[in-house]
């Protein structure tokens, strides 16, 4: 019988004070005029299928002549916000073409699809609870992924700009079987790096429909990048498999490529480079990254029970005893971090580069 990983729905944290003055410092906390809950209040809705007139699990909602023309000329202005400076003489070239509201999963998102009807091209951005968890997820994301990511608090809401790919889920399914052996031994080194990068810094529930596949032409190939896209189960749970996407069944088919495509002296050096990555940008970003980890030491994101968990896990996977000693998923979180450094650190005397 397959082990279950996670049971339990995550509770929403709220943004501590000390979290939002870091947020404030960084330029992450801004003024606007529309909150979660005012999405909240749609008149009716109708379900958004996808090509194949399946249901998304999405919904499209609609308000009444009242509210509408508010909150569309507020999503107009939260769009100027998060993708130029505020600016809102643009505004009136704008549209709001849809409002989805997802109905499952922890946050219950909406999904803003916002039009510029002078070329109609368009993108998303997203209207969330702000979850102190998901803050932090987003953070570590935009400081030790390869990637950056556009957000910004306002009280109990967090506006998250979209990120574009292929849904994991959609590209094994539809796409992962034509690929050449070249392009999967690509996707197999890609996903190792990416399992590594989540275990260091314990973003959880990374299932296929969680991340996106980035495809990017380059010359005469096509490179493939792994993104998350879901950070709300950043620090929450007390396996430590939650934060290791191989043990998801959901990326069955990503773990049986890797075991065609790379010998284990390969996955062991793509581990040993996405560790030496993390180690070099938290030296380089010591100054933000120990005023986020200095929130995380303080701020309750996780029950008793799931820290006691986790601590014995990574004690038992590293035998690093200083993760016994640790009291919040902060804590843990830095106590990896430092243990990956000091290690990456001490192999460069070493080695003498």
């Amino acid at each position: 019988m397959e082990e279950r990983l996670m049971s339990k729905k995550k509770p929403t944290y709220p943004i501590q004070s000390f979290l939002s003055s870091y947020l404030n410092d960084y330029n992450r906390l801004l003024k606007i005029s529309v909150f979660y809950d005012d999405l909240l209040r749609f008149s009716g809705a109708i379900s958004v299928l996808d090509a194949n007139d399946n249901d998304t699990l999405w919904v499209s909602v609609y308000y009444n002549e009242f509210e509408h023309k508010d909150i569309d000329k507020s999503l107009k202005q939260v769009y100027t916000i998060l993708h130029s400076d505020g600016n809102q003489d643009i505004t009136e070239f704008l549209s709001i073409d849809a409002i989805d509201y997802c109905t499952f999963g922890n946050s219950k998102p909406f999904r803003i699809k916002i039009r510029n009807i002078l070329n109609d091209n368009y993108t998303y951005f997203y209207v969330k609870q702000a979850d102190a968890s998901r803050v932090y997820g987003l953070e570590l994301e935009h400081i030790f992924s390869p990637n950056r990511i556009n957000f910004f608090v306002h009280e109990n809401t967090l506006i998250e700009e979209h990120i574009v790919g292929i849904p994991g889920d959609t590209f094994i399914k539809d796409y992962l079987p034509d690929l050449s052996s070249q392009a999967k031994a690509q996707i197999a080194k890609e996903f190792v790096k990416f399992n590594e990068r989540c275990q260091l810094r314990l973003l959880g529930d990374m299932r296929s429909y969680n991340y996106v596949i980035i495809p990017t032409h380059d010359f005469d190939h096509v490179e493939y990048k792994i993104r998350a896209i879901d950070f709300d189960q950043q620090c929450y749970e007390g396996k430590l498999k939650v934060y290791q996407p191989q043990f998801f069944k959901e990326n069955n088919e990503m773990i049986s490529m890797i075991s065609d495509r790379l010998d284990l002296s390969s996955v062991h050096q793509y581990q040993k480079e996405e560790r030496s990555i993390l180690a070099k940008r938290m030296m380089n970003t010591h100054t933000r990254t120990a005023r986020l980890l200095e929130c995380m030491e303080k701020d309750s994101i996780s029950t008793p029970e799931n820290i006691k968990v986790l601590r014995e896990d990574l004690f038992n996977f590293t035998f690093h005893s200083k993760f016994r000693k640790c009291e919040t998923m902060g804590q843990i979180l830095k106590t990896g971090f430092d243990f990956v450094t000091k290690n990456y650190v001490t192999h460069r005397k070493e080695t003498g580069y």
